[in-house]
């Protein structure tokens, strides 16, 4: 089936922190059943999840479906959720999972490098991805500041709220989609630099990841929030009282997901039910837009329901506009020499 075209380490004690937050106690392998060789055992067992904050609803709301199939039946499961890089982290520093779902691909392939998960883990249809948006600008109800697009918000008097890159995949999208839109409308890339450092001296506000982000701008912090579509829709499923734009030029935000080489044989079979059409309708019914073809939805909570995944004039994608992650990530993001890094510290927003 053909993908949707709409669609360093920490501490110890971060570990620990994570750990301890977590849902439940003991070893993750705890009644895990399944067989040496691969195949799905039956009886109770505990997985554990580890994943960025914003997809947390539509795993919840997935597990439960599953534990309705044939291998879900008696599992339960242990979660923990944060700031995508920093997850990353923990588990790569023995913070115990069975399947990670993740804002970035480099997230993932930290763990391949660490012999944590298979080389292969995206050679499925869908290229390892689970889920996907679109960045979206999050605005005050009513829009008071008129606020219509990526050029209204370096305008004297805007104060944005978006995730930090260094912690924060979801900060990684949205920076890339300001910085997009200028090459998209015929700029250079002097032209985008230039934006982006306007759009950084902006800022009112940069939390740790992109639920950190959602919370400081519905708590009172900015004119307008840099956000996943689907993080905006979930919230106003959740009573937020806020409207919100999809940019003429925006980006396809893909995440990725992957089961862990020592994970009971159940993990994939969770990811192999996200992945099918009636997991990209649970995902579809919290903001992500679909990945399989055939699901129609209302979405409540979007700008209209009957509609609620608007196809963007121009829809930047990671892999044909900035050359992949690897390259994006060392271009924009290194902790040295990156564009955004820098220009952060020009700005004096770090």
């Amino acid at each position: 089936m053909t993908r949707n075209p709409i669609r360093t380490a920490v501490g110890l004690a971060v570990v620990s922190a994570l750990i301890l937050g977590a849902c439940g106690g003991g070893s993750v392998r705890d009644g895990a059943s399944g067989g040496s060789d691969g195949t799905i055992g039956a009886g109770p067992a505990t997985l554990s999840i580890v994943g960025f904050a914003v997809p947390k609803s539509a795993n919840d709301a997935a597990e439960k479906a599953w534990a309705k199939t044939s291998d879900g039946k008696g599992v339960t499961w242990r979660s923990s959720y944060g700031p995508s890089g920093d997850q990353s982290r923990a588990v790569m520093d023995g913070l115990d999972a069975d399947y990670v779902h993740f804002s970035l691909e480099g997230d993932v392939t930290r763990l391949v490098d660490e012999g944590l998960v298979a080389d292969d883990w995206n050679s499925d249809e869908h290229k390892g991805i689970v889920s996907q948006s679109v960045v979206v600008i999050v605005v005050r109800k009513g829009n008071p500041k008129n606020i219509t697009g990526w050029d209204d918000l370096v305008k004297p008097g805007i104060g944005i709220v978006t995730p930090n890159p260094g912690s924060s995949g979801s900060a990684r999208w949205n920076i890339l989609a300001a910085y997009g839109h200028v090459l998209a409308n015929g700029g250079s890339e002097g032209d985008a630099k230039a934006y982006l450092t306007k759009f950084f001296e902006n800022v009112a506000a940069l939390p740790g990841g992109g639920r950190d982000a959602t919370t400081a701008f519905t708590s009172g912090t900015g004119d307008v929030l840099i956000s996943y579509e689907n993080e905006a829709i979930l919230a106003r499923q959740s009573g937020a009282d806020f409207d919100y734009v999809v940019p003429a030029e925006t980006i396809l935000i893909e995440n990725p997901g992957a089961v862990l080489k020592t994970a009971d044989p159940r993990a994939e079979s969770y990811r192999q039910f996200v992945v099918s059409k009636a997991g990209q309708t649970i995902f579809a019914e919290k903001g992500f837009r679909p990945l399989v073809d055939g699901i129609d939805v209302k979405v409540d909570g979007a700008n209209d329901p009957s509609d609620s995944f608007p196809t963007p004039k121009k829809l930047l994608t990671i892999a044909d506009d900035f050359g992949g992650w690897p390259a994006a990530a060392k271009k924009f993001f290194d902790e040295k020499d990156g564009l955004v890094t820098k220009i952060q510290q020009d700005t004096g927003k770090s």
